[in-house]
């Protein structure tokens, strides 16, 4: 008996440990997020409405940044780190977002239960919609968020807000990650 009871807790510890073998942590051929404590470099970026100062960034290939985010806006604003085309795709996701209610014009709502997707075409109808990505944040109004990266490829970057209509009117700005 007392044999059976602990091959049944192995396998219930093995199923429940299952879903994080399963699901890979979301990586990024241009660096990844760091502690704050690792930035070698804080760099202080001042949010509009529908502008980024300073608009263009200098990185060295290696470097830790601590991005400080100050919103001194009227309405949410994101700061996220990609190429235009991660940019693109996550317009995207956040226009399903606002459509759903979930993004309104100065705050993130946050759903005490998931979300009933079957109704949203495109959207992966078993996932809960969030805004999780490691390499973006939302700033509210009058608040200071900040985020913390390693960049570790020479290339170009973009740093924008991709709240519906927000990149378009001009909420971006150029990233060089050099030698």
């Amino acid at each position: 008996m007392f044999l059976r009871h602990r091959l049944v807790l192995a396998g219930c510890l093995l199923a429940l440990s299952f879903p994080v073998w399963a699901s890979p942590a979301q990586t990024y051929a241009f660096g990844e997020p760091a502690p704050a404590a690792k930035a070698t470099r804080t760099v202080e970026i001042v949010m509009g409405d529908m502008s980024f100062t300073p608009k263009a960034l200098e990185i060295k290939a290696g470097e830790t940044v601590r991005f400080v985010l100050i919103n001194k806006g009227q309405l949410l604003h994101e700061f996220n780190l990609g190429d235009a085309a991660m940019h693109a795709r996550h317009q995207e996701e956040m226009l399903k977002m606002q459509q759903s209610g979930m993004l309104t014009p100065t705050a993130m709502k946050t759903a005490a239960a998931p979300m009933d997707h079957s109704s949203m075409p495109g959207m992966d109808h078993g996932a809960s919609m969030t805004h999780d990505d490691p390499n973006s944040v939302l700033v509210e109004p009058g608040k200071t968020a900040e985020l913390t990266w390693t960049f570790n490829k020479v290339g170009s970057l973009e740093f924008a807000c991709n709240i519906p209509g927000h990149y378009q009117a001009g909420m971006v700005g150029k990233l060089t990650v050099s030698q």
